[in-house]
């Protein structure tokens, strides 16, 4: 996580002081159901919420966490500096570490998750409207990065559509399952602590009780949510590749927006290079880097034991921060993208008429000509445009057996662009649901 690839608003989820703060409400709030339960006094659990409007000081307790070595004791120590000794020995009362710890790890992912779908909301709006203004923008489709059959620019954006639509549904379903609580105590007994403790902190922190925890919460929900993350990132990906290939010179059928004074090269002054995209690449690298540490921690020791915790202090920001960027970096790049539309024409004309083989191929079938026969009929020429440059269709009216079998107007038939487009609007009902 660096600045450079960051934007404050996800940042401050991890900042110090925002952990601490959260650490403070979860105390606070378990303050609050003891003495509803009458473990401890209410004049002391009210005392706690006299440090409301504090801002923690994140240098003094890196001093006291210098002598104790222990983050959660030197903030307590922090807290009843605060607050007072006598009127804070009551916090942490039947609590273990991780019950703060797991708790505010969450409650920073649920957060970071909210930040993150409104992010793709960003993405699909731009990619909804993109497709709609190019839907029936003619473009050759690439299969093995060879010109295959027609297709459409809308029905890239459109496909580009449905996988982060996929991915919201899944980045919903993470955040409701990482959205957990748990204020169970040493082991996960609620020995020294009632269990109405965890649910009055949980529901006061948007969260729900962990059904049952160790000493930790099960790091099976945390694998599961940093995998999405990764799925998401590897779409990011998908997209970027798509955009620097159309940005080839050589192709050009799109292009990152160029920004007046923008530089493409020290070197050479015409440069035009698709830099957002490759970065997009870079970060999506980033943040697939988290996934298997994530999914390690999900095996501890027994009850508990904190292999973990080194690894979610860089993963997660590293991962929800990146990936904020690089989403609203995505729905910049595709909302102010360029589209060339005759180059892609012109692309497909570069071998005239051959990404119309196949319905020739069918056509000689229909017309009773053995597959065998048609496609050996079919390729024949077809060779002859990728050896040659001649056009396909000249090709096959001068073949005697291919004009035998489908005549000169069943030829010329066969190279109506229409054919390949004509159910654009069904796929995109299938996809918009409009």
């Amino acid at each position: 996580m660096i600045p450079r690839y960051a934007r404050p608003e996800m940042t401050a989820i991890w900042e110090p002081a925002t952990k601490f703060r959260i650490w403070y409400e979860i105390e606070a709030h378990a303050c609050d159901a003891q003495a509803e339960l009458g473990v401890i006094p209410k004049e002391n659990a009210e005392a706690v919420w006299k440090a409301k409007d504090v801002e923690f000081d994140v240098a003094r307790i890196d001093e006291i966490e210098a002598v104790t070595k222990h983050d959660v004791i030197a903030f307590l120590t922090h807290l009843a500096e605060h607050v007072g000794s006598e009127e804070a020995r009551f916090v942490h009362q039947g609590m273990t570490s991780s019950d703060v710890l797991d708790t505010c790890l969450n409650v920073q992912l649920t957060r970071a998750a909210d930040i993150l779908l409104t992010d793709m909301d960003k993405v699909l709006a731009a990619l909804k409207k993109r497709a709609y203004e190019h839907k029936d923008t003619v473009r050759v489709g690439r299969s093995h990065g060879i010109h295959a059959e027609p297709t459409t620019m809308g029905l890239t954006f459109a496909r580009f559509y449905a996988e982060m639509d996929r991915n919201k549904a899944r980045l919903q379903q993470a955040r409701e399952e990482i959205a957990t609580g748990a204020i169970s105590g040493a082991v996960g007994t609620f020995a020294n602590i009632d269990p109405a403790v965890e649910a009055h902190v949980c529901k006061m922190m948007g969260l729900t009780p962990e059904p049952i925890s160790t000493q930790v919460i099960p790091r099976d929900r945390h694998a599961m949510f940093f995998a999405v993350l990764g799925v998401i990132a590897s779409s990011i990906e998908n997209i970027a590749i798509e955009i620097r290939h159309m940005q080839r010179t050589e192709v050009l059928e799109g292009a990152e927006f160029f920004s007046m004074g923008q530089k493409g090269s020290s070197a050479m002054p015409h440069k035009k290079n698709p830099v957002l995209t490759e970065n997009l690449t870079g970060l999506a690298r980033l943040v697939r880097m988290t996934v298997i540490p994530a999914m390690e921690n999900v095996a501890l020791w027994h009850e508990r034991d904190i292999s973990h915790s080194s690894v979610e202090r860089g993963i997660g920001p590293d991962a929800t921060v990146t990936l904020d960027f690089a989403l609203n970096r995505l729905a910049g790049v595709i909302d102010k993208m360029l589209i060339f539309p005759q180059n892609m024409l012109d692309n497909m004309n570069k071998f005239p008429g051959l990404v119309m083989s196949q319905r020739v191929l069918l056509a000689l079938t229909q017309a009773g000509v053995s597959r065998e026969d048609a496609y050996a009929m079919v390729q024949r020429n077809a060779l002859k445009v990728w050896e040659e440059r001649l056009d396909f269709r000249e090709l096959l009216l001068a073949d005697q057996e291919v004009v035998a079998a489908l005549g000169t107007d069943g030829i010329n038939e066969k190279f109506d662009m229409g054919y390949h487009t004509k159910h654009v609007d069904t796929i995109f009902a299938r996809v918009f649901g409009e």
